[in-house]
């Protein structure tokens, strides 16, 4: 469990796991994370992009994955999941990729196939943590897509695809990388 707000630094050179800063000042979140939480490699939520139903466009961001598992993972570790559903988070009008997993090591990688396998008290406890989250920063409630439903493994697999695209042109130059470092 951890409170410090740990982000991958897509600004800075070689893009290092720092605490986020805001206004000079470091970020926690305001009470400990039950998971472990991350972001897939090589994929990116284009801000240039509206997503066709949601309306909203990408984060600028890889997508964050919130793993379910029954261990604690190191911080900066890699470690193969396996997708069970996405939840279209927006956060400040942007549409912020939250993909539900297990890694496929953890005992539970048997049972949990997809979103339908995963108990409704973690699906709705991570929800609600997102939901919530900034509120002590006097921020509003974020608010989900697709009437807040998760999709399901299938949807997840397409979202990643979609999502590795476009990286795929953001790292040859098809796509304006604004103030991202990429190597």
């Amino acid at each position: 469990m951890t409170k410090a707000k740990m982000e991958v630094a897509t600004k800075e050179e070689n893009n290092p796991i720092a605490q986020d800063i805001k206004k000079g000042n470091l970020r926690d979140y305001h009470g400990p994370i039950f998971w472990n939480y991350g972001c897939l490699p090589q994929t990116w939520e284009d801000p240039n992009e509206e997503h066709p139903e949601l309306k909203v466009f990408g984060d600028d961001d890889p997508i964050d994955v919130v793993e379910i598992g029954s261990k604690s993972l190191a911080m900066g570790s890699v470690t193969t999941v396996k997708p069970l559903g996405v939840l279209a988070m927006i956060d400040d009008g942007e549409l912020d990729w939250k993909v539900l997993a297990v890694a496929t090591d953890d005992p539970l990688a048997e049972e949990y196939n997809d979103i339908d396998d995963v108990p409704d008290a973690v699906k709705d406890g991570v929800r609600e943590w997102f939901r919530w989250y900034k509120t002590p920063d006097d921020k509003p409630l974020n608010g989900f897509g697709f009437d807040e439903k998760y999709l399901n493994a299938e949807q997840a697999e397409e979202v990643i695809a979609e999502t590795h695209e476009s990286w795929k042109k953001l790292k040859s130059g098809d796509s304006d990388a604004g103030k991202l470092w990429l190597a």
